[in-house]
């Protein structure tokens, strides 16, 4: 059989995007005896939920394409502190902060990012540096250096502010990295700040509404979705 399809999942949280692609290939081989192609299109960190499109067969050549689709998240950020992952899995470091800012400050400092920018992106990242991937190159306590990148943020919203949780909905480009937005946007407050939240809610026309969550993905729920592809 020739399976094309894209999957619209709801990654949970503790999950990485690798997590899921081989718990559905596994499933997919249960329900077909095949082995078939499976790959994901855009990785969701572990501490990160959402939309996560994953490719099965023929349309894992198509990979590109869904890369390169602007995504939409909702996010939650921290201030008063860093964190050496940029997220809440990191060591946290308290910032000394002389007044906490006002929700207009805020707002202004927000404004600042949109359009398009230059982001570096934070070193617990997968781009891979001399074919490794960065965070593991972090983690074994190697220096890891990273060139900015030219993004952009369509859009920027507040959405709620009680210091020191902030939360925001974000439009951005391909390859904009939100924990180095959240890390940039403590620095211009001069709080520090990092990523404690994060759920992706559009990619490209694909919505969030409507994935399936993992508990769907069963042998018999993929028998059916091939049921009706076509023979080789």
């Amino acid at each position: 059989m020739v399976i094309d399809e894209v999957l619209l999942i709801d990654k949970p949280l503790g999950w990485t995007s690798f997590d899921v692609v081989g718990k559905i290939r596994s499933q997919l081989r249960t329900a077909t005896g095949q082995k078939i192609r499976v790959g994901h299109a855009g990785t969701l960190d572990p501490l990160a939920g959402g939309l996560l499109i994953v490719l099965l067969g023929q349309a894992t050549k198509r990979q590109d394409e869904f890369m390169k689709l602007d995504k939409v998240y909702e996010v939650e950020a921290t201030l008063g502190q860093t964190s050496t992952t940029a997220d809440a899995e990191g060591t946290k470091t308290q910032v000394s902060t002389k007044k906490k800012p006002t929700k207009a400050a805020l707002k202004r400092a927000l404004k600042a990012f949109v359009g398009d920018i230059q982001q570096t992106p934070p070193i617990y990242s997968a781009i891979k540096v001399n074919g490794q991937r960065a965070y593991k190159l972090a983690r074994s306590g190697k220096a890891v250096k990273l060139e900015p990148r030219n993004v952009t943020i369509h859009s920027l919203e507040l959405t709620g502010y009680d210091y020191p949780k902030l939360s925001f909905t974000v439009h951005v480009s391909s390859g904009t990295y939100i924990r180095s937005l959240v890390s940039d946007l403590g620095e211009a407050l001069e709080t520090g700040a990092y990523t404690s939240g994060l759920r992706r809610t559009r990619i490209g026309k694909f919505e969030l509404e409507g994935a399936l969550s993992m508990g769907h993905i069963t042998p018999e729920y993929l028998e059916k979705l091939c049921a009706t592809a076509p023979e080789n």
